[in-house]
């Protein structure tokens, strides 16, 4: 059996006198899709955040393709390999390339191989008929699918989406909806924090619950 490639166990955190987040444990095998439910307030983005890096646990362990950290704590190597992509994904006002292209001019990626990630990452996400619009102008789906495409160019081994179908107009669900069905199908490692019953009961995706600090 291979190895996973995020292990969770005992990940505790604290908010306000009380505990978010109460020994979770959790398996993510390589490929797999897991979609998170709860109520909100329930730490599903609290968890998320976690894993990403962006936000400290009180306690607890992460084991990210073998090795191995203790909370808090977040090795530096691991944001490379693991991206979170908000609900309400913040656009600089440059352009939907210069978005996409951000963190791979950020990681120091000659300008010839992040220009062609750029372009295939449009096509991907679909979003080449507003690549001249300004980000600040386009819809809450079109944010979303660039907000994607600027997260699958970096080739992320685990990647985490926080409601991407939330507050979307019936087609811009339907686009974000295909892109989450492609990312599946191409094997990327997804874990989905979400209210969205369709995106739930999707063929093929584990389901886990929140619920008083614990998966269920």
């Amino acid at each position: 059996m291979s190895q996973p490639l995020l292990e969770v166990e005992g990940v505790v955190r604290r908010l306000g006198g009380r505990r978010v987040l109460d020994g979770v444990r959790l398996n993510l095998a390589r490929g797999q899709c897991c979609v998170l439910s709860g109520d909100n307030g329930s730490g599903k983005t609290t968890l998320l955040r976690i894993l990403s890096g962006l936000e400290a646990a009180d306690a607890g362990m992460l084991r990210f393709q073998g090795v191995q950290t203790r909370l808090p704590g977040y090795p530096d190597d691991w944001r490379l390999r693991v991206v979170y992509v908000h609900q309400h994904p913040y656009l600089f006002h440059s352009s939907v390339a210069g978005n996409i292209a951000y963190g791979l001019k950020a990681r120091g990626e000659p300008r010839e191989t992040w220009r062609q990630k750029v372009e295939e990452a449009i096509d991907w996400a679909g979003v080449r008929d507003v690549v001249a619009v300004p980000p600040q102008k386009l819809s809450g789906g079109e944010k979303q699918r660039v907000a994607m495409a600027r997260a699958k160019v970096l080739s992320p081994q685990l990647l985490l989406l926080d409601e991407p179908t939330a507050n979307l107009d019936a087609d811009g669900r339907r686009r974000t909806m295909e892109l989450l069905a492609r990312l599946f199908a191409e094997g990327v490692s997804v874990l989905i924090a979400c209210h969205d019953r369709e995106l739930i009961e999707l063929p093929g995706v584990q389901r886990l619950h929140l619920e008083n600090g614990k998966l269920l």
